[in-house]
């Protein structure tokens, strides 16, 4: 049996009627259990991602004294923290008014409920609470027989290329591998395609051209499923814990910060469209009845300032919750098929309202389907670009501002996918593990029009070098021209793609 803790009786009760009234409008999520907490303890939790307990290491204190500034300094204040997990945790600030509270506990349904049925968070860890526990026991126990430099140095390194995974590998069924007994067989049955006859007649029936062409053919084709590795590899991380020269220890960390790297991914891949969720349900729960006359004016100032949002900058809340509106507008009026796009009246368009009514049920199956870019290439209109204003920015030195670039509704659509694409994340894969036949490796940046910024990706290769135990090397486009990166474990070179 869960249950909250510290919750005052007027809490309690309010997370009761608000659980019933998130139930009755068709939100299904894991049990939610509320912890209240003061502002340095929600820092610690803030600067430990969501968790409690988090293995030693100086990031988490450095990201807490961040948050402890900011808030000290009224610069920031977390309004919720929730984590994915079966039962889902929360917390509430204890200096919180009664308005916020509300506001909070009906936001974090709306994030439950995405967690639980949103598919890309299918295949999350559901007991990540303990698994982290379990991560924090096995780093401690390497900081007792290592040292804690040794092993803190280590984490840093793993820590600087955590981003290097496949994130949608644990959507797709991985390939079947080839063993080296198969290849063995292969070579050996790699004699063409022999026909039995008497001696006298081999030369006619087998010719030794022909024969000897099919066997080059052949064994062409087994070289290729030879190569190291025989195709690109996405998950940079998972080819360095099978190959790179690590020690077991090593390994183990390495695993723990990659198997993190991967339950988080979802929260990055679906950032607009579950806060756009919580954001749309606690904006539906709280004037649904729950809010008090008295509290109007606080729970509007505190949802405007969450929707609020500067020049040259995104904001996921805003844009998701207008977004989820304009699916749920555009369903309820049947403003969607093949008579709707290919009418161009525009006063037909404003009045169109066929009474579809589908519009809730359209946002539950988009809820239950979509990551941020599928989302967004789906969805977002025109008409709805500019009903919100949207544009894209760029900073002019000249004023030291972000000024507007374009207001034409591809060029920000493109803009805004290609900010979305791979979390925002450069596309990096192993190609050769075995480069110019020397063990060495080569990376390869998935070329998308933004360059890397080079001192990140000088030392990137240092840190690869030290997980890998010899020269790396990354192929990516530098001015227009390929070039290839390289560190040997004490200097840099750049040298053009031969």
């Amino acid at each position: 049996m869960f249950h909250d803790r510290d919750l005052t009786p007027e809490l309690v009760e309010w997370k009761d009627t608000i659980r019933q009234v998130a139930v009755d409008s068709g939100l299904d999520f894991f049990e939610v259990l509320f912890e209240m907490v003061d502002y340095d303890e929600m820092n610690m939790i803030a600067a430990y991602g969501g968790f409690p307990v988090r293995y030693p290491h100086w990031r988490w204190g450095m990201q807490f004294e961040e948050l402890q500034k900011q808030y000290s300094y009224g610069m920031a204040k977390i309004y919720e923290l929730v984590i994915n997990n079966d039962p889902c945790y929360a917390y509430l600030m204890r200096c919180n008014p009664l308005v916020d509270q509300k506001l909070v506990m009906s936001h974090v349904y709306g994030h439950s409920d995405f967690f639980k049925n949103n598919a890309w968070f299918g295949k999350t860890d559901r007991k990540m609470v303990d698994t982290i526990s379990n991560h924090a026991v096995r780093i401690n126990r390497y900081i007792d027989e290592h040292g804690k430099d040794t092993v803190e140095q280590f984490i840093d390194v793993c820590l600087s290329v955590e981003n290097l995974i496949d994130i949608h590998s644990p959507y797709f069924s991985q390939k079947e591998k080839v063993t080296e007994e198969q290849r063995a067989k292969e070579r050996q049955e790699a004699q063409g395609n022999r026909i039995p006859t008497r001696s006298y007649m081999e030369g006619f029936i087998n010719p030794p051209d022909v024969i000897e062409q099919e066997k080059q053919e052949i064994l062409e084709k087994i070289e290729q499923t030879e190569r190291f590795p025989q195709d690109p590899q996405k998950d940079v991380l998972l080819f360095l814990l099978h190959h790179g020269r690590l020690q077991s220890w090593q390994r183990d960390v390495l695993s723990i910060v990659r198997d993190e790297a991967y339950y988080f991914a979802p929260q990055g891949m679906t950032k607009i469209m579950n806060e756009g969720w919580a954001s749309f349900w606690h904006s539906r729960i709280m004037t649904g009845g729950i809010l008090d006359a008295s509290e109007l004016i606080d729970y509007a100032d505190h949802h405007a300032g969450t929707m609020g949002g500067g020049s040259g900058k995104l904001n996921p809340y805003k844009l998701g919750i207008e977004l989820f509106r304009d699916i749920e507008r555009r369903w309820d009026a049947g403003q969607y098929g093949s008579e709707w796009e290919s009418c161009e009246d525009v006063h037909g368009r404003n009045d169109w309202d066929l009474g579809h009514n589908k519009g809730l049920e359209k946002i539950y199956s988009v809820r239950s389907t979509h990551n941020d870019i599928t989302f967004i290439d789906e969805f977002m209109t025109e008409d709805f670009a500019v009903r919100q204003n949207l544009y894209t920015y760029k900073f002019d030195r000249s004023q030291s501002q972000y000024v507007m670039e374009s207001r034409d509704f591809r060029d920000v659509k493109n803009r805004l996918l290609d900010q979305l694409a791979n979390s925002g994340r450069p596309q990096i894969e192993v190609t050769d593990g075995n480069y110019g036949n020397r063990g060495e490796l080569l990376l390869e940046h998935h070329w998308t029009g933004t360059p890397l910024k080079m001192d990140y990706a000088r030392r990137t290769l240092e840190n690869l070098e030290k997980l890998w135990g010899r020269p790396v090397h990354l192929k990516t486009q530098i001015e227009n021209k390929v070039k290839i990166l390289g560190y040997n474990g004490s200097r840099h070179e750049e040298r053009n793609e031969s």
